[in-house]
């Protein structure tokens, strides 16, 4: 499968495919709000980003900062850089969310700083909110990243991209 060719990048964003692979977590100074269920459910400045060659970027939040809007689910699933994934629904209002966010509770060296932090799948929200602007889900289904004018793409998920 050929790589595609990056996207063109506009004044004020970066490309996807300058990300590193393994992938290289940042804390960001940025808000992060998500609401679901009619309900702001988080709202935070503690964020750490993870960045992987051709994903959007993941959001990991404190798991504090969500209160009572998650809650441990089974399934898990393996990550060759993270760890081991654990799962969430995530409620809010009348409305649940099943498998709609995940944390590694006990992450590899290197990612020491995604303990006690998740992630939440923007799709199912009603919106999460980077500094003011609504991301769009990335692609696919099973990534979690998130898309803002920020970033260029193309991203993966999208249809053909499964050997990238």
């Amino acid at each position: 499968m050929r790589t595609p060719r990056p996207d063109d990048i506009r004044p004020g964003q970066e490309s996807v495919w300058d990300y590193p692979r393994p992938p290289r977590l940042e804390h960001v100074d940025v808000r992060v709000q998500i609401d679901f269920g009619g309900e702001r459910i988080v709202d935070t400045d503690d964020v750490v980003r993870v960045l992987e060659t051709s994903h959007p970027p993941v959001y990991y939040l404190p798991i504090a900062a969500f209160g009572e809007a998650l809650v441990p689910t089974d399934g898990a699933s393996f990550c060759e850089f993270k760890g081991a994934a654990r799962y969430f629904d995530v409620h809010g209002g009348a409305e649940r969310a099943d498998h709609a966010a995940w944390n590694y509770p006990r992450p590899m060296p290197g990612y020491e700083d995604l303990d006690d932090r998740v992630a939440v799948y923007a799709a199912p929200m009603d919106r999460c909110i980077v500094d003011g602007e609504v991301v769009v889900p990335q692609p696919g289904g099973f990534y979690g990243g998130w898309v803002t004018a920020a970033i260029a793409g193309p991203f993966k998920g999208i249809p053909g991209s499964h050997g990238w």
